[in-house]
């Protein structure tokens, strides 16, 4: 750690750890009720489960970023951040939204918008507390030393915000609401998040390999430019759905077809880089989280979202287990595995406790992987399933829903190798200690050796 005001990034981690948990948990509650235990119905209601579940995954992903970037800039600047206050200040506004959301769905206070169910007044606090975030990013940023890799970091960061706009928008039409929705939630997910994946992948990869930064940044660009192309015309494969003319079915399905090169690109540049670097420096594990991002979004971003997007496919597998199938392996190889990259990373450079590769930590890695690409595979027999009874044999919802309960029974024993893995790297976490300023200008003896 080279600066004190990293330490900031630890409570957004912590933060991110705890509502990772807690979205596990709403996730199990939701796999019981598939199965007919939807024992605790009468205080948290299945669409309330769902709702939290979904919302979680967001806030403690939005966490994980805002760590990564209070870590990543101030290094990559070459100077503290901006104001150490104010980032605290946006820490504790951030969770205290975060808390008064995920209790407020409870007491059926939100909107009823997928992914968007979060209330207005909260709407217009996350607003100001975004706001906040960019300001001492791009403060810290302009005053110091700029590169590529802060800057497609920054970009994607201050391009995410300007997306959640126009979800506060309020329309009295529900097709053009969900219009302007899918701006927010697939030109995220789909768009620029994929930029600050590509920022955060860079920092790391220059890191971990030696490999010049150069060469690296090189590859960020056509990283970036797959990911517009792909991205942003690829949404329209939603808008057929929400009430849009067919046209966008075909310019949809051809765009979203051409999303697994962004990540392709990505998955050839890690490997790439890694292969050019030395292979030895001593933090095996962020190396391995670092390499599975990229391989694993490949997989499940790039080929699961493109073998149920084309149309021929997705007028079947639309709103079914199978987006399911693509959604958890996705979000988990492109944005959890990333997140768990820059914590494995940064905590022994924050800490100074050198026990970053460790069998716990080892035993994290593989449970979590392994336990996710099972949970995957239930909730594709799953889906094929549901497909094929409801939509080509014509079952009615609930007759489906209870003729595909053994496949959740497959999902909860996945789940809980999964969860396995969370809690090892959780309890690795800990071990680490908080940040100390004991910790500062050690980050050399964790800089990749350079090759001869």
């Amino acid at each position: 750690m080279k600066y004190k005001s990293q330490k900031i990034a630890y409570q957004f981690f912590l933060l991110a750890m705890l509502l990772f948990v807690l979205q596990i948990i709403y996730g199990f509650i939701m796999g019981f009720a598939h199965m007919g235990y939807d024992v605790l119905h009468d205080f948290i209601p299945f669409n309330t489960a769902v709702t939290t579940h979904k919302n979680l995954l967001v806030v403690w992903i939005l966490a994980g970023f805002m760590g990564s970037a209070y870590y990543i800039i101030p290094d990559e600047s070459g100077q503290e951040l901006w104001s150490v206050p104010l980032a605290k200040l946006q820490f504790w506004s951030f969770a205290i939204v975060g808390v008064v959301a995920v209790a407020g769905f409870h007491v059926g206070w939100w909107e009823g918008r997928k992914f968007l169910e979060i209330p207005r007044p909260l709407d217009y606090l996350v607003a100001g507390n975004v706001i906040l975030f960019l300001v001492i990013i791009l403060m810290t940023l302009l005053k110091g030393k700029q590169t590529t890799t802060s800057w497609v970091l920054t970009m994607g960061l201050v391009f995410a915000a300007l997306l959640y706009l126009p979800g506060m928008i309020y329309f009295d039409n529900i097709a053009v609401d969900s219009f302007f929705r899918w701006w927010v939630v697939h030109l995220w997910v789909e768009g620029v998040w994929e930029l600050i994946m590509g920022g955060i992948l860079a920092y790391l990869l220059i890191k971990l390999t030696g490999v010049d930064r150069e060469v690296i940044e090189k590859w960020l660009y056509v990283v970036v430019g797959l990911t517009f192309i792909s991205g942003i015309l690829g949404t329209g494969h939603h808008y057929y759905y929400t009430g849009g003319p067919s046209y966008w079915l075909m310019i949809g399905g051809i765009f979203s077809a051409l999303e697994p090169l962004a990540f392709l690109a990505m998955t050839i540049f890690a490997i790439q880089m890694y292969r050019k670097g030395n292979k030895k420096h001593p933090n095996k594990l962020a190396l391995y989280w670092t390499l599975s991002t990229a391989i694993v979004s490949f997989l499940g971003a790039g080929l699961l979202g493109l073998a149920h997007t084309l149309p021929g496919v997705n007028l079947y597998t639309h709103g079914t287990l199978v987006t399911a199938m693509h959604g958890h392996l996705a979000f988990w190889g492109a944005y959890a595995s990333l997140i768990l990259a820059i914590i494995s990373y940064s905590m022994p450079l924050m800490t100074g406790r050198n026990i970053f590769d460790n069998r716990i930590g080892h035993l994290a890695f593989w449970c979590s992987n392994i336990g996710m690409i099972a949970m995957t595979a239930a909730f594709a027999a799953a889906g094929v399933a549901q497909v094929y009874l409801e939509r080509i044999a014509g079952y009615d919802f609930m007759t489906t829903a209870i003729e595909i309960q053994p496949h959740f029974f497959v999902l909860i024993v996945a789940a809980t190798l999964f969860t396995t893995g969370i809690v090892l790297f959780i309890i690795n976490f800990f071990k680490f200690g908080k940040p100390t300023d004991e910790a500062l200008q050690t980050e050399e003896a964790f800089e990749a050796l350079k090759t001869v």
